[in-house]
């Protein structure tokens, strides 16, 4: 089933989700397709949705079919409700519908559907429509070499083989993924053909949406230490006189990058397994209980670009701290929207 097809199929399915989920006779509704406002669908189910169709459920599509809807609703020049339909709404599209003020439903079930007199939520049902299989994403370890180095360069436009050079991805490898992103509409070229973030802001939110710290290698134990900032030190300064490479991340990498709040855990990347001999130096006890160290392996040595040093502790970018902290515990949350709010300077521009 083609592109088209499938589009056509999603549009004409939400007439009668409107009406069930309003609570309206489908016979009472309304529906006019091709309408000179550019909408895929004007539909009056009570009130007058103007309904832009998606069957990409990318963020970026999303995002550009709310920043559609809310258009073709403005033409239309009557009290309308802009709505976007997607096969499944994820977490970064329902956050970029809700930023715009864009009504949302979805043929898994789910909808948001603010106007005035309606306020109709449904979450929680599943997906409905994925696919066989685990096709390649773009967010994929090594792939996301690329997407790193677009947010900590988001300022720029930059060639394939300047991504290439910087990634140490070949050059094929590179195009094919670029192409997919500017696809997603993610990227855009400029008439040189170099690329930059769209949306910096919407890639990064995709990015965290689809990573899993848990994919990484991880062995958790503790150490003795009088504080977290001790800790921290501790393990910095011994795997610096041992050669190792290194970098914090997590809440130890905010608290060094952004001072907010004392932590107990200290996370930190290595390129490989610590050996026996470095874990005895660490006076390392595997423990996952009650552990205040985590030393992991990561699935892709790219989280080491672009590492910095502060006041002597050297850290991930602040990007990929950020993402690391989805899944840490403590106050992972807030200390990840102190680093973004903080750091990630382009985050408060979008």
């Amino acid at each position: 089933m083609g592109p088209l097809r499938e589009h056509d199929r999603l549009a004409a399915k939400v007439p009668g989700m409107l009406a069930g989920l309003l609570g309206v006779d489908l016979a009472e509704v309304e529906t006019q397709a091709d309408d000179a406002s550019g909408a895929d669908l004007i539909v009056k189910a009570g009130p007058t949705f103007v309904v832009e169709a998606k069957w990409s459920t990318n963020a970026a599509a999303v995002a550009a079919a709310a920043k559609q809807a809310l258009g073709y609703s403005a033409r239309i020049r009557k009290r309308t409700v802009p709505l976007v339909a997607v096969p499944f709404m994820g977490e970064v599209g329902r956050k970029a519908c809700e930023e715009a003020g864009v009504s949302w439903l979805d043929l898994s079930g789910n909808a948001r559907i603010i106007a005035p007199g309606i306020r109709v939520i449904v979450e929680g049902k599943p997906n409905r429509f994925k696919t066989a299989g685990r096709p390649r994403s773009v967010f994929a370890p090594k792939s996301s070499r690329i997407i790193r180095w677009l947010l900590i360069h988001a300022d720029e436009h930059l060639t394939q083989r300047e991504i290439a050079h910087a990634t140490g991805l070949d050059e094929g490898m590179v195009s094919r993924l670029v192409a997919r992103l500017t696809a997603d509409d993610y990227l855009v070229r400029d008439d040189s053909g170099a690329v930059q973030a769209k949306s910096p802001t919407l890639l990064l939110d995709a990015w965290r949406d689809a990573y899993q710290f848990s994919r990484h290698t991880l062995l958790q134990g503790h150490i003795a230490a009088r504080s977290g900032d001790a800790l921290l030190r501790f393990v910095g300064d011994t795997l610096s006189e041992h050669g190792v490479e290194h970098a914090a991340t997590g809440l130890a990498a905010a608290w060094a990058l952004t001072r907010f709040a004392s932590f107990r855990l200290a996370t930190v990347y290595l390129p490989v397994d610590p050996s026996p001999d470095l874990v005895e130096r660490l006076g390392f006890r595997e423990d996952p209980r009650g552990s205040n160290l985590w030393l992991v392996v990561p699935n892709d040595s790219g989280v080491f670009q672009c590492a910095v040093e502060k006041d002597g502790i050297r850290c991930v970018h602040p990007v990929q701290v950020y993402l690391d902290l989805k899944e840490h515990p403590e106050r992972s949350a807030e200390a990840a929207d102190r680093l973004r709010t903080e750091l990630v300077t382009w985050s408060r521009h979008g």
